[in-house]
C-alpha cells in the first residue's frame, strides 16, 4: 500500500509522474504549430490566411486545444502534489526537532 511507504519514495513517484505528464504536455503545446502546418497544408491552393482561419474555427482544432490544456492541468497537478510532499516532510522533520527540544527541557 502507498501509504505505507516512507514519503522519499512518495515523493519520488510523484517526481516521475509528474515529468512523464509535464513530457506529454509539452510534446503536445511543442506539437501544435507542426499540426497547424500540415492542417493548413491539406486545403491546398487557397491562401494561407483563408486555410488557417479554417482550420482553427475547426472543432478538431478546439479539441486539441482542449486537449492541450489538460495535458498541462494533469501535469500542473501533478507538480502540486510534488509539492505537497516536499512540505509534509519538512514538516515532520520540525516536528521531529520540536520533540526532541521538548524532551530535553521535561
Amino acid at each position: 500500500m502507498k501509504n505505507d511507504l516512507p514519503i522519499s519514495e512518495l515523493y519520488r513517484l510523484a517526481a516521475e509522474e509528474w515529468c512523464d505528464l509535464d513530457g506529454a504536455a509539452r510534446l503536445m503545446e511543442d506539437s501544435k504549430s507542426a499540426i497547424l502546418a500540415q492542417w493548413i497544408n491539406d486545403y491546398g491552393d487557397i491562401p494561407v490566411s483563408r486555410a488557417e482561419a479554417k482550420v482553427k474555427s475547426s472543432d478538431n482544432w478546439l479539441r486539441l486545444v482542449e486537449q492541450t490544456a489538460e495535458a498541462r492541468t494533469k501535469a500542473n497537478k501533478s507538480k502540486i502534489q510534488c509539492d505537497y510532499l516536499r512540505m509534509k516532510f519538512s514538516e515532520e522533520i520540525g516536528k521531529d526537532a520540536n520533540s526532541r527540544i521538548e524532551r530535553k527541557l521535561g
